[in-house]
């Protein structure tokens, strides 16, 4: 059980080590969690220190996630590490599920080799026609049980490993037509059509530890975005069935309006457990701690669950892994 109840934050930092003040910061906003990109990664044995002083700062085996979905989009990248295939390009193949399990598991001894033991994947957003390029080959199907299938391999993969994996956008980005980073995307969708279809691989993989909100306006539930509307919020507990710790997108992205305070505030007001702030400003992380205080009983007790999901994983040989994997994908896994 955790002993301590910690800030509602997850928090990135600046560079690649960290500085006094951002030690102390650290140790008083006590966030549950971190986030890295880039921009805190040179090496593995940089990589490593960095990760064991985030958690000196707080003091606790604190979760440190990052987004390595493959793709466009993974933070660790060659040459000290693997380069993955766009998610959707992998879905392509006949019979995906068993290979994703392995992109799951290898990835996930490649992430806890550094002490990173969470990561922002599997996108369950469905692929369409309409889907920004943002998002698109992010996806990992163009159909609910493909999504599910290959989401659900990803999502084993990652936990066998010993990482936590967060599921997103809740509750489904596929169909917006903008880049959250830059507009508040509009989906006119009905409650039907959404509920049958975008929401239907996330109802399937209720059962996992964290998720993540989508910063979308769907114009048929709510004028406010899905991270900060209490209905949105509430129909992912209900009608999706997802009880595990939920998580904002970036507070950062230009789909959300106010200071980063009252995007902290109003996030965490609709019923999100935690609120993410990624780029290590020190003025907006201060603000953002500020107004999310502490975990909620309720997000206390879902933060014990994810925490009891990040088990130590077994042994694996990973030459054998890798060289099944290469075998699946024809040649085409990473350079």
């Amino acid at each position: 059980m955790t002993k301590t109840v910690t800030g509602a934050t997850i928090l990135g930092c600046a560079g690649l080590t960290l500085d006094a003040g951002e030690r102390a910061f650290f140790r008083e906003a006590d966030p549950w969690g971190f986030i890295l990109f880039g921009r805190n990664v040179d090496g593995p044995d940089q990589l490593r220190r960095l990760t064991g002083d985030l958690r000196a700062a707080v003091g606790r085996d604190a979760v440190i996630f990052i987004d390595q979905e493959g793709g466009r989009v993974q933070r660790l990248r060659a040459p000290h590490w693997r380069e993955w295939l766009p998610p959707l390009d992998q879905a392509a193949l006949a019979d995906p599920v068993r290979s994703f399990w392995l992109r799951g598991r290898i990835q996930a001894a490649e992430l806890r080799d550094v002490g990173i033991d969470g990561n922002c994947a599997p996108t369950c957003d469905i692929a369409g026609p309409e889907t920004h390029p943002f998002l698109r080959n992010r996806c990992l199907g163009t159909d609910p049980e493909a999504v599910t299938r290959n989401a659900r391999a990803t999502a084993n993969g990652l936990l066998a490993g010993g990482v936590l994996p967060v599921m997103k956008h809740m509750p489904g980005h596929g169909r917006a037509e903008a880049d959250s980073h830059k507009d508040l995307p509009h989906v006119e969708a009905s409650h039907e059509d959404l509920s049958v279809w975008d929401f239907e691989p996330f109802r399937a993989l209720s059962d996992l530890p964290l998720g993540m909100t989508g910063h979308i306006r769907f114009t048929a539930l709510d004028p406010a975005p899905a991270t900060q509307s209490a209905r949105i919020v509430s129909l992912m507990r209900d009608e999706i069935g997802f009880d595990g710790l939920l998580m904002t997108d970036d507070l950062g992205m230009q789909a959300l309006s106010g200071t980063m305070g009252e995007r902290a505030e109003a996030s965490l007001a609709a019923g999100c457990d935690v609120v993410l702030h990624c780029n290590g400003e020190r003025a907006e992380m201060e603000q953002v701690a500020d107004r999310a205080g502490r975990l909620s009983p309720a997000a206390a007790r879902r933060a014990d669950a994810a925490l009891a999901a990040r088990v130590a994983p077994e042994k694996i040989d990973i030459a054998a892994l890798d060289a099944e994997l290469e075998g699946l994908l024809g040649g085409g896994l990473h350079g």
